[in-house]
């Protein structure tokens, strides 16, 4: 019996018939290919800009290129709140006369939580699109994390250059930062979830940055502190290979999406 010979469309007989509500509370009967066409059209509907045009001719995929520019750490109110919080840094690090490094201690941070997001199961509206495009889940990861991973780092260096024109300080907070987004991608990948990327980045970051000032009470030890760098190049290619692992092709046909 199918779910048209049966009245799941009139409550009142539902209210008196087990057998109805049964089947009205089975979820076979969605159309799969119709919500798979929403998304798609939800996603593909968006007008092509100039962004997505240089995106498309440099990765030579215009497909690629519509789940890159979609990412949700790269969406424009994503950049404009990191600029503002960098922004803050700046004024913060000229208002202490140069003392705490403050663009140098959030760059880390901002740019942990906007890779995460770039794996975003339920907060991407193109995450399951991507996953079925001709090129590799890989692929498109990479795509994206190095394009978040880049707009986070040139927001980054001008801020500190405004506010601390130190070649050797700007440089050196590039090395956590790339730990940290490392770090929540890994945490991102293996949970299947943003959130916990970015939480994971977050609270890695401020466990350095405390462990770092615990003797002389200052928290630029982090990024200023040479001795730390086997540290973060370890601990980089230790996340990088979690991530690896947690986006193979085997691991991903053994799990199910929740």
């Amino acid at each position: 019996m199918t779910l048209d010979n049966l009245h799941t469309h009139d409550p009142s007989h539902i209210a008196r018939c087990a057998v109805c509500r049964e089947a009205a509370a089975d979820c076979s009967d969605i159309d799969l290919s119709r919500v798979w066409t929403g998304v798609a059209g939800e996603v593909m509907a968006t007008p092509i800009g100039g962004v997505e045009r240089f995106a498309g001719w440099l990765l030579q995929s215009p497909g690629l290129a519509r789940a890159v520019v979609a990412t949700p750490s790269l969406v424009l109110s994503w950049l404009l709140a990191s600029a503002a919080v960098l922004a803050v840094g700046v004024v913060v690090t000229a208002a202490s006369g140069g003392g705490t490094p403050w663009v140098a201690l959030l760059a880390p941070a901002l740019a942990g939580a906007g890779v995460a997001y770039a794996y975003g199961p339920g907060v991407d509206p193109a995450f399951e699109l991507s996953q079925s495009m001709a090129v590799p889940d890989r692929l498109v990861l990479l795509a994206r994390v190095l394009a978040v991973f880049g707009a986070n780092a040139i927001l980054g260096l001008v801020a500190s250059l405004v506010a601390a024109p130190m070649v050797g300080l700007t440089l050196g907070w590039l090395l956590p930062m790339t730990t940290v987004a490392a770090l929540g991608l890994a945490a991102a990948t293996l949970a299947r979830s943003a959130n916990v990327g970015v939480a994971a980045g977050m609270a890695g970051w401020g466990l350095i940055v405390l462990a770092s000032a615990v003797d002389t009470r200052d928290f630029a030890a982090a990024v200023e502190r040479g001795g730390l760098v086997p540290f973060y190049v370890i601990g980089t290619m230790i996340c990088v290979g979690l991530a690896l692992h947690a986006t193979s092709g085997g691991r991903n046909r053994g799990l199910q999406w929740r």
